[in-house]
């Protein structure tokens, strides 16, 4: 998975990617957030950022803001890292659309517990957007029973598109999940059931 660091310390920068590297993720470096903002605008953008709270120009809270005003990155994990440690800054933070903050200067134990806490969201994330898309299609499927049917007026069976006659149930059952119970409704009681019952000896 790649992460995207976005951090103007040297020293820190160089840290994180060190100890990302050794945990099997793939880097992509910024050193300011113009460059960070960058970087996310590119195909096949990171879904994990960690980004420094404070950076000329454009910081940390500004791209948090620019991210979930963006469409195309609303599943991002951002991770602020920030020197602050009051509540409220904490809160701004989380406000302005970060998922979690991290205080420098950090410990490698807890900066690996929270990026692995972000990676395994970002899947999880992925996972289901694939499952929505299995259903859209799924879906797609039946509505394909949508339209004009031809049915026949006396028996009831259903010209399908390779011009063939099936039974009903057969038809709805290749084109759907629907599954059949067989039953007698009242009128076919009395028309058909009853009578052949009265004539029993």
């Amino acid at each position: 998975m790649k992460v995207l660091i976005a951090e103007d310390d040297l020293v820190s920068n160089h840290l994180l990617q060190v100890k990302l590297r050794q945990w099997g993720y793939e880097i992509v470096e910024t050193k300011n957030g113009h460059e960070a903002w960058q970087a996310l605008q590119r195909e096949n953008a990171p879904q994990l950022a960690i980004l420094d709270w404070m950076m000329p120009g454009m910081d940390g809270i500004d791209i948090c803001r620019n991210v979930r005003a963006s469409s195309k990155l609303q599943s991002m994990y951002i991770i602020l890292l920030t020197t602050r440690i009051d509540q409220k800054d904490i809160v701004e933070g989380l406000q302005a659309g970060a998922d979690d903050y991290i205080t420098k200067p950090f410990e490698s134990e807890e900066l690996q517990a929270r990026v692995h806490v972000g990676a395994r969201i970002v899947r999880l994330q992925s996972e289901l957007a694939e499952r929505v898309t299995e259903l859209e299609e799924a879906l797609a499927k039946v509505k394909q029973l949508e339209g004009i049917l031809p049915i026949c007026s006396y028996c009831n069976k259903i010209r399908d598109d390779r011009d063939y006659w099936q039974q009903f149930e057969k038809y709805i059952s290749q084109h759907s999940q629907a599954m059949f119970s067989h039953g007698i409704c009242p009128d076919c009681y009395e028309k058909y059931v009853k009578p052949e019952l009265d004539e029993l000896p």
